[in-house]
Parts: C-alpha cells; sequence; structure tokens
C-alpha cells in the first residue's frame, strides 16, 4: 500500500493503486471482456428473435440496454488499454498491432457471412441460388463496401430483407455490431496521434482536459434535455461523412469517446487511484441507481469506469484464468448477431427465447473459437513485424499487460492487443 493510497482517509479498505495492482496478467480482464460480449448476444437475442425490447431497456427507462452498456464497458476497458499500448510503444508499431488485432478477424467474418452463411440462407429461403451471385446487393459487393470498418451495405442478396418480409426475424441488417468497430478506430488513431506527439507521457493533462470537456458536454445535454433518455437522440454537432469510414454520428463520438477517455484517464493516473473497496462497490451502486432513475451518462458511466477497474482487479483468482490466454470475446462479438439471425431463418426461435439464446451462444462460441485459433491468434504472431516501425523515438518499455491481454470492442469490441468490441 503506498502512501497516496493511506492518505485517503480509507486505509482499512484500501490494496494499493490501480498502477501497482492493474499489471500483467494478474486481474480478470479476460472474462469480463467475455462476460460483456455474452451480455451484447443477450440483448439482441429478445430483440431480433422475438420483437421485444432489449434487456435493461425498461430497467433503465430508457437510458440504454445490455448490449449497449456493454458496448461502453469495452470502450472504457479500450481506453485503458489501448493508451498503455501507446505510450509502451512507437507509433508504427502501435497502429501495426491496432490493425493486426482487429482487421484479420473482421474480414474473415465478412467472407463467411457473404460466402458460407449468406448462401446457406438463400437456398434455405428460395430453393435455389438463382441471382443470388448477380443481386445488385451479392456477396462481392458486400465484401467490397463493408471492409474499411463500417456498414455500408446491410444485407447480401436479399436474405435479411426477405426473410423479415416473411415473418422470420426483425431486421434486414447481417452483421449489426459491426458499427461499433468505426468509433472504436476513430479513438485507436486519436491515442495514435497523442502518442506521437508525446502527449500520452509528457502531456497527461490534456488528456484529463478532453475528458473533462466531453463530460461537459455530456452534462449540456442531461440538462437540455431534463432526462436524457439514450446517446444519439440528442444534438451534439451536425453529422458528417469520414473519407473511407462514411456516415459518422457525433453524438456517438462524444458518448463512446467519453467512455474511452474515461478509461485513458485512469490509465495515465494510475499512480494516484486507489484500489478501494468502498469505493468500488460504491461506484457499482452509483451505476445501477443511475440506471434506474436517471442521468446515467452524466454520472453512471464514470462509476461504472472505476467500477471496471477495481472488478478487474478484485475479482478471485479463478476468474483470472479464464480467457487468459486464449481471448474469444471478439469473435463472440462480431459473429454473435449472423449467428443469431442465421438460426432465426431456419426457425430457431420456434423453441422460445431460452432454447434460442443457448442455440446463439453455442453457435456464436464454435464461431469465436474458429476465428480465434484459425486467424486472430495466428494473425497476431506477425506482431513484431512492425518492431521497428517507430515513426519517431523508441520509448521506453513500461509495466503493461502482456501482449495477450488485447482488444475491441467493442463493443465495444477490440479492446487492446487481443481483444474485441463492443453491439
Amino acid at each position: 500500500m503506498t502512501d497516496r493510497s493511506r492518505g485517503t482517509g480509507l486505509r482499512w479498505s484500501s490494496h494499493g493503486t490501480v498502477a501497482e495492482l492493474f499489471t500483467g496478467r494478474h486481474n480478470s480482464l479476460g472474462f469480463m471482456r467475455l462476460f460483456l460480449a455474452c451480455g451484447v448476444v443477450l440483448s439482441h437475442a429478445a430483440s431480433l428473435g422475438f420483437n421485444n425490447t432489449e434487456f435493461g431497456h425498461g430497467f433503465s427507462r430508457g437510458q440504454t440496454d445490455i448490449g449497449k452498456l456493454s458496448v461502453y464497458a469495452f470502450f472504457i476497458l479500450s481506453g485503458i488499454l489501448v493508451t498503455r499500448s501507446g505510450v509502451r510503444l512507437g507509433l508504427g508499431r502501435f497502429l501495426w498491432h491496432r490493425a493486426l488485432r482487429l482487421l484479420p478477424g473482421l474480414w474473415v467474418c465478412i467472407l463467411v457471412c457473404a460466402f458460407v452463411l449468406a448462401p446457406v440462407l438463400y437456398w434455405h429461403l428460395h430453393g435455389s441460388l438463382d441471382g443470388f451471385i448477380d443481386h445488385a446487393q451479392g456477396p462481392f459487393q458486400y465484401v467490397w463496401h463493408n471492409a474499411h470498418i463500417i456498414i455500408v451495405q446491410k444485407d447480401i442478396s436479399g436474405v435479411m430483407s426477405f426473410g423479415k418480409s416473411v415473418g422470420l426475424g426483425t431486421s434486414d441488417t447481417f452483421n449489426g455490431p459491426v458499427w461499433t468497430l468505426h468509433y472504436e478506430v476513430m479513438c485507436y488513431l486519436a491515442v495514435g496521434v497523442l502518442a506521437a506527439t508525446g502527449a500520452l507521457k509528457k502531456s497527461r493533462r490534456l488528456i484529463l482536459l478532453i475528458t473533462v470537456f466531453l463530460g461537459w458536454r455530456v452534462i449540456r445535454e442531461a440538462i437540455e434535455h431534463r432526462y436524457y433518455t439514450g446517446a444519439g437522440q440528442a444534438s451534439f454537432f451536425r453529422d458528417f461523412t469520414v473519407p473511407i469510414f462514411g456516415y459518422t454520428s457525433t453524438n456517438w463520438y462524444l458518448y463512446l469517446g467519453f467512455a474511452f477517455a474515461l478509461g485513458a484517464v485512469i490509465e495515465l493516473y494510475k499512480d494516484r487511484i486507489p484500489v478501494n473497496d468502498v469505493l468500488g462497490i460504491g461506484s457499482i451502486v452509483v451505476l445501477l441507481l443511475s440506471l434506474r432513475f436517471g442521468y446515467l451518462f452524466v454520472v453512471g458511466i464514470p462509476a461504472m469506469a472505476y467500477g471496471l477497474t477495481y472488478v478487474a482487479i478484485r475479482l478471485p483468482k479463478p476468474f483470472q484464468r479464464i480467457c487468459s490466454r486464449n481471448d474469444y470475446s471478439y469473435g463472440i462479438y462480431i459473429y454473435g448477431w449472423a449467428m443469431q439471425m442465421t438460426l432465426i431463418l431456419l426457425g430457431g426461435t420456434q423453441w422460445g427465447f431460452w432454447p434460442f439464446l443457448l442455440l446463439s451462444y453455442l453457435a456464436a462460441g464454435v464461431m469465436a473459437y474458429l476465428s480465434w485459433h484459425l486467424v486472430e491468434k495466428r494473425a497476431m504472431r506477425f506482431k513484431d513485424l512492425g518492431k521497428n516501425w517507430t515513426f519517431g523515438r523508441p520509448r521506453p518499455a513500461a509495466p503493461a499487460a502482456s501482449e495477450s491481454q488485447g482488444a475491441p470492442v467493442p463493443v465495444a469490441g477490440p479492446v487492446p492487443e487481443k481483444a474485441g468490441s463492443p453491439a
């Protein structure tokens, strides 16, 4: 326990600082990312298969649901670990690692959707593949339009639209959650710029000021709308189109960016943040109260940022072994929706919600297992190719989460070197 933690006045319940305790593999990040990815699948099961509101929507009085809340949590964790990576690595290697962690798994997922799942479903719905390939929004167009991390083409050869028109499912989108990866990548690029300019190491107050500004905007939205009921509904700046990435919502930049920035602040000020039982349990209580009674984005998300850090450190050791080496969270995140829609069109909802949810977890889990062992893990073997790509001075090594403690993601998505995000 450090002098700083003793000085908090909560000495009896303090265990040290985040800098001392949140290092290496001595945390439950793998379990937490897996839990969050499963939360996204749970939330979508109700809306996609049974046309119900997503889980948690009623409890939070319309502020959010379990899926979106999991995405905010992913962005907080990503803010911590990606900022850590930005401090530790040169710019070139940082960008190389981020690309390796995110893109290969995503690209293979897009190919699987276009050339495995879509033709099977098209055959099931139409009895043949006539018109599948030469459709105006066919599989090749789907791959071409969506390979740059934003959903430009939602459907493949009208499979989901046709299914929806005949009462199978409620969505015409083949893989909805991928939309968050665009915002994840933009956060990565922001960290890269701050790292290249030296701000992450020499001007951490700048990151604190950015976070305060984003928080002020969130508070302003809450005041203007009295009882704010969800990100994406209020005005921030005008939406715009980013070259390559396409249409962009400034509101999602605000709210997801705020979550990511909170994680970055925790990482940069970790030597001053105590790991304290009273603060940890209190932050969870504040989160639950804000979910129920309002102003989640003003007080609940900041409380969740500390609560996630606390839980990652304080969960018992058995949780630390779950997904510590094999990270299936990104795969579950990027395949969960597509597998659920596949099950819906094949009649997987006929037995009711809970069997459908179980089938969803099983299908997404199988795809996540294959994605990790056949694609993601193999891709990360090339990370050392970028070890000399500094684009500037090499940064000295610092205590950090293992390279395998990774990514988006997501949800939002990928978090650091080995995880995804995440909704």
